[in-house]
């Protein structure tokens, strides 16, 4: 497939100069993606789906027009093409709008980023491997009483560009995840919890791990009261860290920079962090899934340090921010489909591991609390000051060791504080989905002000 999409991308821009832009792109894609719901040891839903189509982005002096649509005939793609410039026509002139150079630098090969067996795999085995994950998780303790529902999913999916200044190329890759809500009982009180793995196959989620994560959170959590207010050190879980390092590359797009929205604006080079804390953008992890040879403007991907030696190194640009701004393009436009065009974005968010485990980590913390959940924190950070004030759940440290869980408390403190106060990074990091695509290990901050009873 994607040669057909490549060569549609290419007839696309095409049509695009031919209907009068005086500079065009199109990014073409095709996938076929599949759903399952259980519940109960039965299945809920199954969706299949597929399709394919194109965006044509042109450009008519500093004028830009965008149009998108599924007929990748010859005088579908004509009528994209019109659509695009027409809209690039009546568009505000904007400075910093031209088509993006090629960059000259070599696509980089990144080797498994398509499992066959996605496609390979029948639909009754991921039914079946849903199904064990369930069971999975009610057999791991007798007061998991139920599981909300297991979802699956995968994708088998294709992506092609072509530009009027002889940017071209297109690559395959698959997907597969899944997760599940445990829910544990005793007496009237009732807790949840969490599992979820993800890779490029059904073949990488094990059925048993995943239930069990869920089960076992789920039982953990039953007899949680809330902490005493106070400052103390704090353990985040691999998901909580995750969405702290979700935030933190968002915030250093240079979109959102560029226009003060962010706490790292005009701190480059500046010393903030913790020498503890080492995060990357890198999109050519082959693990990574959201790797690609390429970016949505057919940028090359690359590796980009963010901070390191506690010190900020770099933003995150597409083309038009790395116009606007005078720099370059970190290969970080990223697009939703061919329905929209690019935007500056995060790719694999990676924070590099330490050297102490999770009971090290405990071990140093010594008295606190360990953070397992932490509930909006996209929503509960101020964008501009990086001030947080967020509910939280988890586990109170004792003596170094795990102690009672703990729920209904908030955690509160400033972004750049809490990137200071990092004391240690966990040895054992995995892939996080959500939010994004970042492989990072449980954290320990030194100090963060915790609000309970």
């Amino acid at each position: 497939m994607s040669a057909e999409l490549e060569q549609a991308a290419r007839r696309a821009v095409e049509a695009a100069t031919a209907a009068g832009a005086t500079d065009a792109e199109a990014w073409s894609e095709g996938s076929r993606s599949r759903e399952v719901r259980v519940h109960a040891g039965e299945v809920e839903s199954l969706t299949e789906a597929s399709g394919r189509g194109v965006g044509i982005r042109a450009w008519i002096g500093q004028r830009t027009g965008y149009a998108y649509g599924t007929d990748l005939s010859d005088s579908g793609l004509a009528a994209l093409a019109e659509a695009a410039a027409g809209a690039a026509r009546v568009a505000d002139e904007d400075e910093n709008s031209s088509a993006p150079d090629p960059s000259g630098e070599a696509i980089p090969e990144i080797e498994g980023l398509r499992d066959e067996a996605v496609a390979a795999t029948e639909t009754a085995e991921v039914i079946d491997l849903a199904k064990r994950i369930e069971r999975a998780a009610l057999d791991r303790d007798k007061r998991v009483s139920g599981v909300e529902e297991v979802v699956y999913v995968d994708e088998d999916g294709d992506a092609a560009i072509a530009t009027s200044r002889g940017v071209s190329g297109s690559f395959g890759v698959s997907t597969a995840y899944s997760f599940l809500q445990a829910m544990a009982t005793q007496d009237s009180e009732v807790q949840t919890g969490l599992g979820f793995g993800v890779g490029r196959s059904p073949g990488a989620l094990n059925a048993e791990e995943i239930g069990a994560e869920a089960g076992d959170e789920a039982s953990s959590m039953l007899g949680a009261t809330k902490p005493e207010s106070r400052s103390c050190p704090v353990v985040l879980s691999e998901r909580v860290t995750a969405s702290f390092a979700g935030f933190i590359g968002g915030a250093l797009c240079a979109d959102d920079v560029q226009r003060g929205r962010s706490p790292f604006a005009d701190r480059l080079g500046d010393e903030l962090a913790s020498t503890a804390y080492v995060l990357a953008d890198d999109g050519i992890d082959p693990d990574g899934l959201a790797s690609a040879p390429f970016d949505g403007e057919g940028t090359p991907r690359e590796r980009t340090p963010l901070i390191a030696d506690g010190k900020l190194l770099a933003y995150l640009h597409d083309s038009y921010t790395a116009r606007r701004g005078g720099a370059r393009s970190t290969g970080n436009a990223s697009r939703a489909s061919y329905r929209s065009p690019p935007s500056v974005s995060t790719s694999n968010l990676v924070l590099a591991p330490g050297e102490l485990s999770l009971e090290g980590l405990l071990e140093r913390a010594g008295d606190g609390v360990c953070i397992t959940e932490v509930a909006g924190l996209h929503s509960g950070v101020n964008p501009v000051t990086g001030r947080y004030s967020v509910g939280a759940s988890g586990r109170a440290i004792r003596g170094g060791e795990l102690a009672e869980p703990l729920r209904e408390f908030t955690i509160a403190g400033d972004l750049l504080g809490t990137l200071a106060a990092v004391r240690a990074v966990g040895s054992e990091s995995r892939w996080v989905p959500f939010g994004g695509s970042v492989r990072t290990a449980p954290m320990l901050v030194g100090e963060m002000a915790i609000g309970g009873a």
